[in-house]
């Protein structure tokens, strides 16, 4: 991952959209003799269809019962194995990352406990990860069911573990029980080291999670902890083994801000010179929310703090106002990010709405007849819901909603005490947070009716409702067709006349769009540009944005390769990261490569999309070659945008996906917001990543 965490991964042209379809080149005009050739081979290659089809569907009756015979059980880890995306999300990189996050989790709910305020992640050469924690240690009795150490069976047994039944830990996260074995199984060895009552143990898996010698005594020692190191399978994650060290670094980062006086530390032994980071935190969320906010200009330097229990739930919240328009609200049940939010963030969200509304309207700062809504009290907030629940129930797989109905109630009750408290201890703070609700809340009026135009004009049917400037392709299936945004009319002339008119749309935009990180919705919603794009995707937008009813499954945004066209497509993201940010996790969202320079030697012709392709041809052509600089997309003929920036066959595309939202929402801040430091501290950090464009 990338400092951004909006990671750009380059894509195969057959696998460069999320449906996995590729756009049909267009099609060569052949001469007679040719078209005659092909007829013949095609009806040949029927006809040999047909009689496979034939051969087949005999030996499917033949081969093919359905009896208890034919149905297979998996023991063990086996079913990890066969389906590891039911486990982990995936095998790619983000399901790399997860084996990770299960074993720190182990630490994390030893820290829970009470036992453990130290877990250190070493990434080691090869891409081995080891993980140490200092709490009580894994049991190494013998367990009375299976049969074998205690250790042995949390890392080959789905389901066993001390999160079951509350005796070893109140409150846990992870995969409920079945991460050790999870990981254990997908990686080609795991050892685990076991320090407590003055001895060390040790045992190793190897080939997805098979014991090669039981749980072992190997020493003395006078600490306590468990140490687990793996290797993950290359047979399983193919697509990649290699750990992203900002990836991992921000994660535990994260997890050091919501378990205050916990130590994490990551260190990156697979360079000559190691990277070590370390992070912990006294004030836990309350630095957390500050971290949010650095580089913005806030109301008050004081963040508001909350914290309680009740019925067994654990309640923190901590929350400070800046004068930005976005607002950045994370909520998490015991450390799981809850990204769809559930009961904990709407019991923060009607507390706080209802107790600045009393304060406002008790102190003469709100009229009887007005009132602030939520929409109003959230604009500029960065806030952190955090609780620890004993038994959480979250709605879907992916644990991103919390489903506890009780939970609204204890927050809102636990918040609403001590918000007011505060704002009666702090009246300066408390008329600056209403009067920027109230601010917010005639911006929202007024944006009301831009709005209304937008989506009145989007809901219209027919070709009426499209922009203009858009020229749409003639296939309906959304599934295999995509829109080009094009940086001016230049370019979108040449991408009109090279294009697939079947399969590919484009909508040429006027330069810059507007940067919505600095607008008001009421401006926003008046920009010809943005509105363009919101009634061509046909999706909606913020709460409205529905993917389902998005015309294009590629939205491809096409720029100069330059510092201009960066910003440009910089500008776009911003703009669909906050407006239709499910767009960008459907992974709907491209960025097209055009080439950088044009070689050519007699007939032969290549193109160099980096510095390196063109030294690389530079010493294979030797000399008597001529070199065209591309400055931009408008110097390029029709038939070359095609062959290198638009054929599916040939195009380099980068799918734009999110890892991590929390980190994306502060980049674009900090990228588009008004303070130039952290900007600059950033071009500065990242200086030596950038090439050189002669």
């Amino acid at each position: 991952m990338s400092e951004t965490d909006l990671k750009n991964q380059t894509t195969s042209p057959a696998t460069d959209t999320p449906a996995n379809t590729q756009s049909q080149a267009v099609a060569k005009v052949m001469t007679p003799e040719e078209a005659a050739s092909k007829e013949a081979a095609d009806r040949e290659l029927h006809a040999s269809v047909l009689e496979f089809d034939k051969l087949e569907n005999e030996a499917i009756h033949v081969s093919h019962s359905y009896t208890a015979n034919d149905i297979q059980v998996l023991e063990g880890l086996e079913a990890v194995r066969m389906r590891p995306g039911m486990y982990i999300g995936s095998t790619s990189g983000r399901g790399l990352h997860h084996l990770v996050w299960e074993i720190v989790d182990n630490g994390i709910d030893e820290s829970l406990a009470g036992y453990a305020d130290r877990i250190d992640v070493t990434i080691e050469e090869g891409d081995v990860i080891c993980v140490h924690d200092n709490g009580r240690g894994m049991p190494v009795g013998i367990h009375k069911t299976t049969g074998i150490s205690a250790v042995e069976t949390i890392m080959t047994v789905l389901h066993a573990g001390g999160k079951f039944g509350g005796g070893a830990y109140k409150v846990s996260g992870g995969l409920h029980g079945v991460g050790a074995s999870v990981v254990n199984a997908l990686s080609s060895w795991l050892e685990v080291f076991v320090e407590q009552d003055g001895k060390k143990y040790y045992v190793r898996f190897e080939n997805g999670g098979k014991t090669v010698a039981p749980l072992k005594e190997i020493g003395t020692t006078d600490r306590t902890g468990t140490t687990v190191r793996f290797k993950p399978d290359p047979t399983i994650f193919k697509e990649t083994t290699h750990f992203e060290f900002e990836t991992l670094n921000t994660r535990l980062r994260q997890l050091a801000f919501l378990n205050k006086n916990l130590t994490l530390t990551l260190s990156d032994n697979r360079e000559e010179n190691p990277v070590c980071r370390e992070y912990r935190y006294e004030g836990g969320i309350i630095e957390y929310v500050k971290f949010l906010n650095r580089g913005k200009e806030v109301l008050s330097d004081k963040v508001i703090y909350a914290e309680g229990e009740m019925d067994g739930i654990l309640v923190e919240i901590a929350l400070q106002y800046n004068k930005d328009f976005q607002n950045q609200i994370y909520s998490f049940v015991n450390n799981i990010n809850t990204h769809e939010g559930g009961y904990h963030e709407e019991g923060f969200r009607s507390a706080l709405a209802r107790v600045l509304n009393k304060y406002g309207k008790e102190n003469n700062l709100i009229k009887k007849d007005e009132s602030l809504s939520q929409e109003d009290v959230k604009e500029g907030l960065a806030a952190i819901v955090s609780i620890k629940h004993p038994d959480p129930q979250f709605e879907g797989q992916t644990k991103t909603k919390l489903g506890n109905s009780e939970v609204r109630k204890v927050v809102s009750q636990i918040f609403s005490k001590q918000l007011e408290r505060f704002l009666l201890e702090n009246p300066t703070e408390a008329r600056a947070i209403v009067e920027k609700g109230l601010t917010a809340g005639r911006a929202r009026m007024a944006a009301a009716k831009a709005r209304e135009a937008v989506q009145r004009k989007s809901a219209l049917d027919g070709i009426t409702s499209l922009p203009g400037k858009l020229t749409d392709c003639s296939s309906k299936d959304p599934s295999e067709c995509e829109i080009y945004i094009v940086e001016g009319n230049s370019a979108g002339g040449s991408a009109k006349m090279g294009r697939d008119a079947r399969t590919q749309a484009i909508l040429p935009l006027r330069g810059k769009i507007l940067n919505v990180e600095k607008a008001r919705d009421a401006r926003i919603f008046k920009n010809a540009e943005i509105n363009s794009m919101i009634t061509a995707f046909g999706c909606g937008f913020r709460e409205t944005t529905d993917v389902s009813k998005l015309r294009y499954h590629k939205i491809i945004i096409m720029t100069d390769a330059d510092v201009d066209g960066s910003h440009i497509a910089t500008l776009m993201l911003t703009f669909l990261y906050r407006f239709m940010r499910p767009v960008i996790e459907g992974g709907y969202v491209y960025v097209a490569q055009p080439p950088l320079y044009k070689i050519q030697k007699g007939k032969r012709v290549e193109y160099a999309y980096k510095e390196q392709e063109m030294d690389r041809l530079r010493a294979e052509f030797k000399e008597g070659y001529k070199v065209q600089r591309y400055k931009g997309l408008g110097e390029m003929d029709a038939e070359q945008l095609w062959e290198t920036t638009m054929d599916p066959a040939r195009r380099i595309l980068k799918r734009i996906t999110i890892d991590d939202a929390m980190e994306a929402d502060g980049v674009f801040s900090m990228l588009m917001g008004e303070d130039v430091e952290p900007r600059k501290e950033f071009i500065q950090d990242n200086a030596e990543y950038a090439t050189l464009d002669l």
